[in-house]
């Protein structure tokens, strides 16, 4: 068979974006199996969520760059669904291939057809979703309702502790919303420690490190903390100057005087009413002495994130030098203490306010890979939550809102009088590749789920989705079931991956910009153009 030049480059796009589709494909619903990435640095990930494997995976096909593009504007754009994007966006192009080898006459006005059949039929997609929610949060500071909405995100990737996982994320997004209902991811800190298991996992309100306190003290009662964003030392001359010693009375001086100072620094700041002291930088050791010497307790902390979180949580100023801080720079939390937790030492900062800054979640697990997995479902069920603040109203999953959509959108084809009629039934066909994904990861006849839940929808029962728990093919009511995706998870994910289609449909001719040949540059001295005599 001949195809045209035009034809071929298009075919070879669309090759591509299928084989990276049909890779996370696999991975899709709660039955989804996992992947074992090894990226370039040889770091393996175990995982069947689609933004990691996206992120780790080096795609070099500039057509299949794009559904990856479109896969990270939805993480962006909501935290979730990424799978979703490239699974639809795989099968809009596989069936746009069906199209035009069917018979679409090869030029470049068949390929308008199908961009045009695919636009109108998005437009309309988005037009028929406001009509499919089923229900709307109610309230979004009650952790039982919330956790229940948090459910589907979560057992997508943990299948079988979503209800223990949705709880811990529901109590500690509530505890930090706030008032305003401006509610930002960052707030939500994670800190995981290996040992125990899942359900040894925990919430804290404020901020947990994996550090140990340098001094003494390891625990405080109602903390008022300095923070030092310099190291906890003494001023340090930017000069070298010589000192000529003479006897040994003028060497016990000299060091005398560096303790005195020190002394005095480390006394002002415990005389500001500061009892604990947190640090960007190194500790000296004399200002350690100094320090347990006034019962300050002392934190360092590496990362200058850290340091502005912990700020942020209690309330602080970083200050620049070993200055004693006013009260409006101090911070204040209930307690500040050292704790173990297994083997690993941790230092809490606790803020026994449940409208904290910040919240942790404590997270135990076996393995590392465990862990992360763990911190990506948790991930997944902050943003979804986030997206609940913006827009309350749900939809049903389970492939409920793509069959309804899917059997309106047939329908609208068929009162579209052009030859686009035939691309806007391909896009309606698209639909069926999610509950197709669910089944066919769950061991289930993917062609007798979708006949049935198309007889249920043809009833106008629109929230019947595919029952993964059931033994064979069977169908039940997603809202009874609690099984809800978000309204604005959906609308971008069919924007962003019919976008990321037309896009890569658009495409004849892939042009790579690559450096010319030639003689390479001369790689002898290394200022070979200085002039010599200098």
């Amino acid at each position: 068979q001949h195809y045209s030049g035009l034809e071929e480059a298009v075919y070879r796009n669309i090759q591509a974006c299928k084989e990276l589709a049909q890779t996370t494909r696999t991975a899709y619903g709660p039955n989804g199996m996992n992947k074992m990435v090894i990226n370039h640095l040889e770091k393996l990930f175990v995982t069947n969520d689609a933004a990691t494997i996206l992120r780790e995976l080096e795609v070099q096909h500039p057509a299949a760059k794009m559904l990856v593009m479109a896969s990270h504007m939805q993480e962006q754009e909501v935290g979730d669904g990424t799978n979703f994007v490239l699974v639809f966006a795989g099968v809009l192009l596989e069936l746009a291939e069906d199209l035009l080898r069917m018979g679409l006459s090869v030029s470049e006005a068949s390929y308008i057809l199908v961009i045009e059949g695919y636009e109108k039929a998005c437009k309309k997609a988005l037009e028929i979703l406001p009509d499919l929610v089923c229900c709307s949060a109610k309230n979004l500071r009650d952790v039982e309702e919330v956790a229940s909405l948090l459910h589907t995100s979560v057992m997508s990737k943990q299948y079988g502790n979503e209800g223990f996982l949705a709880k811990l994320i529901a109590q500690a997004c509530v505890s930090i919303l706030p008032d305003s209902g401006h509610f930002n991811v960052d707030n939500i800190r994670v800190c995981k420690i290996v040992g125990a298991g899942i359900s040894a996992s925990s919430v804290l309100h404020g901020m947990v490190f994996k550090k140990e306190t340098e001094g003494d003290v390891t625990s405080v009662k109602d903390a008022k903390i300095a923070v030092y964003s310099c190291p906890f030392d003494g001023m340090i001359t930017e000069t070298k100057g010589t000192v000529l010693i003479k006897n040994a009375e003028e060497l016990m001086n000299f060091s005398k005087g560096e303790e005195n100072l020190m002394d005095l620094q480390v006394k002002a700041i415990a005389d500001s009413g500061a009892n604990v002291v947190v640090t960007g930088g190194k500790v000296a050791d004399m200002a350690l002495h100094y320090a347990n010497k006034y019962n300050l307790m002392l934190v360092r902390l590496n990362s200058k994130w850290d340091l502005r979180r912990l700020c942020k949580t209690v309330g602080a100023t970083a200050l620049p030098r070993l200055t004693p801080p006013t009260l409006e720079e101090m911070g204040h939390c209930n307690s500040v203490y050292l704790s173990e937790v297994g083997d690993t030492q941790v230092v809490v900062f606790k803020h026994e306010k449940e409208d904290g800054a910040i919240s942790t979640i404590l997270i135990r697990g076996s393995t590392d890979n465990l862990m992360d997995d763990i911190e990506r479902a948790v991930d997944d069920g902050v943003n979804t939550f986030k997206v609940l603040t913006r827009d309350k109203r749900l939809v049903p999953g389970g492939g409920a809102t793509e069959i309804e959509l899917a059997k309106q959108i047939t329908s609208y084809g068929e009162t579209c009088p052009g030859l686009d009629q035939y691309a806007i039934k391909k896009f309606a066909e698209a639909f069926e590749a999610i509950p197709r994904a669910l089944a066919e990861n769950s061991g289930v006849k993917a062609n007798e789920v979708i006949s049935k839940l198309y007889a249920v929808h043809q009833e106008g029962k629109k929230n019947v989705g595919f029952d993964i728990e059931a033994e064979a093919a069977a169908v039940k009511d997603m809202l009874e079931a609690g099984v809800l995706d978000t309204y604005l998870g959906k609308f971008w994910g069919i924007k962003l991956a019919t976008n990321a289609a037309v896009t890569v449909l658009r495409v004849d001719q892939i042009i790579m910009a690559k450096p010319a040949g030639g003689p390479k540059p001369p790689s002898g001295k290394k200022d070979w153009d200085e002039d010599q005599n200098d």
